[in-house]
């Protein structure tokens, strides 16, 4: 294991599973705060840095059966080949496999032998040399280093003055390896999926829709099982691509692949050929323990043998949040973007959206059952939506705060809007509201990024104050549905096991038959 929770939780479970197969099992994890590092959940426990070197001298000293990479997140994945060319026993998918869904060039050629769709993206080893490919692939541009984690470094960068900046960053980052140029996708729907596969069949866990939009790195963004947005036809369309995608590469174990939607075409963003971060909330979402059944299948269990050939059809509602740490960092901005900041996640379960949505808001400390003056700026692109939100706060029972730009368009469309300052026009300004208490709700879409920004005080001013502040229209329209939610009717509480009794049945309830 490299790191993340979400990973010690496969860790765990597969450690579980191989044991129940009578297996003796070896865990390697530097992060003695976690549950893998637990004395009685693996045979022998390691404490050693995740080095090849390392890692090496525990393969020579245990000469295990089989070595596992793929439920420990990026830094084993990158032991991968290493590992392989000194002799390890690796399991599960192949170094091949991993290295054609890594490889910029390979996955490409990949992509284009299945007919699939990516963004445009090229290669930079040069400040130069990624000038010239956004100009080629055309603003905005996703710039990154390759080989890191977390989103390190990466950046949403619309001309040649912020390419500049931020390709010498990533440079910095990514030292010898090159920086990557992607088209970013702008308002397009994200979504992630995960899948288990024995090498014969392969199985979706789920299709999750991000509730932020494409360009907020994954681990940082709330996502809904099953999809509320988009059409069958597109989710039909995501389940043909991964099932061809997982064949393809010969996929023995866990698979995820991060979407972009827009315009009815699916585009593929990533494909990690190991665990995910959404793995344990999609586990317990539909009630199959998913890197339970990879582990099995990397030492010869069939899924078949396992009881889960198809996929878990759900009638419940299942949303995970991210908890971020910005309330431990006064005065930083909170925008989320490419770069992860999270620090845990929780999740929301209930039979509709607005329910569950709200379930998962108050997990991750950010209630819902708030006062009842809402602060409202946007940025230019958002006017045009920002009214229907509006309108629908007013009918909750919410009275209008803007600055003077948001004002207008409200007012515009007929609402009612106590106008106020920004900051930098002076007092009584929007931060005074604040700080007496005056705001109980805040929904600002950035115009501006930074701390130092007009917007970014007002930011960090709503998180020192716990003021629940939305910086995106997504994330506002599903606020405003579990607001309403929760007006109308009283949360509930029931058991996990209760969602899923009814999927028990033979032994898991399926809605698509969908494998290669």
């Amino acid at each position: 294991i490299g790191q993340g929770i979400e990973f010690d939780y496969c860790c765990v479970h597969a450690s579980f599973a191989l044991k129940e197969l009578g297996y003796e099992t070896i865990m390697v994890n530097s992060n003695p705060e976690t549950v893998s590092t637990d004395y009685d959940i693996s045979d022998r426990l390691y404490f050693e840095s995740l080095t090849i070197e390392d890692v090496l001298n525990i393969i020579d000293h245990e000469k295990p059966a089989g070595v596992i990479v793929q439920f420990g997140g990026q830094t084993p994945l990158n032991l991968a080949r290493s590992l392989e060319q000194a002799g390890a026993p690796i399991i599960g998918t192949s170094v091949d496999s991993i290295d054609r869904a890594e490889d910029r060039d390979r996955f490409q050629q990949m992509i284009r032998k299945l007919g699939l769709v990516q963004p445009r993206n090229a290669i930079a080893t040069t400040i130069e040399g990624a000038k010239i490919a956004a100009k080629e692939i055309g603003y905005p541009v996703i710039v990154r280093p390759s080989y890191v984690l977390g989103g390190r470094a990466m950046e949403i960068v619309y001309d040649d003055i912020s390419l500049d900046k931020y390709a010498r960053e990533a440079a910095r980052v990514s030292g010898k390896h090159p920086i990557l140029v992607d088209q970013y996708i702008e308002d397009a729907y994200e979504t992630d999926v995960d899948l288990v596969s024995d090498g014969e069949i392969a199985v979706i866990g789920a299709v999750m829709e991000h509730i932020e939009e494409a360009g907020i790195h994954s681990g940082d963004s709330a996502c809904v099982i099953p999809p509320y947005s988009l059409g069958k036809e597109i989710i039909d369309e995501i389940r043909r691509c991964t099932y061809a995608m997982a064949k393809e590469l010969k996929v023995v174990g866990l698979m995820n692949v991060q979407f972009a939607v827009k315009n009815n075409t699916v585009y593929v963003l990533e494909v990690n050929p190991r665990a995910s971060r959404t793995v344990p909330f999609v586990s317990k979402a539909i009630g199959v323990p998913l890197a339970k059944l990879a582990a099995k299948t990397m030492v010869g269990v069939l899924l078949q043998d396992s009881g889960f050939i198809k996929e878990v059809g759900v009638s419940h509602v299942s949303v995970k949040e991210s908890v971020l740490p910005f309330a431990r960092f006064p005065g930083v901005d909170i925008i989320l973007g490419p770069e992860m900041h999270s620090t845990g996640e929780v999740m929301g379960i209930d039979t509709d959206f607005g329910k569950a949505f709200a379930k998962s808001q108050i997990a991750a400390g950010q209630p819902l059952n708030i006062g009842k003056n809402v602060f409202v700026s946007v940025m230019d692109k958002d006017k045009r939506t920002i009214p229907a939100i509006a309108k629908k706060l007013v009918q909750l029972g919410f009275q209008l705060i803007a600055t003077k730009g948001t004002a207008a368009v409200l007012e515009q469309s007929g609402l009612q809007v106590k106008q106020i300052n920004k900051l930098i026009e002076g007092r009584p300004h929007i931060g005074d509201l604040i700080r007496n208490g005056e705001i109980h709700l805040i929904i600002n879409t950035p115009s501006g990024k930074g701390p130092m920004t007009d917007e970014g005080k007002i930011r960090a001013l709503a998180v020192s104050f716990g003021i629940p502040c939305i910086t995106t229209i997504a994330g506002a329209q599903a606020t405003v549905k579990g607001i309403e939610t929760i007006q109308k009717d009283k949360l509930g509480v029931k058991a996990i096991q209760d969602y899923h009794r009814k999927a028990e049945s033979g032994k898991w309830k399926v809605e698509s038959d969908r494998t290669p």
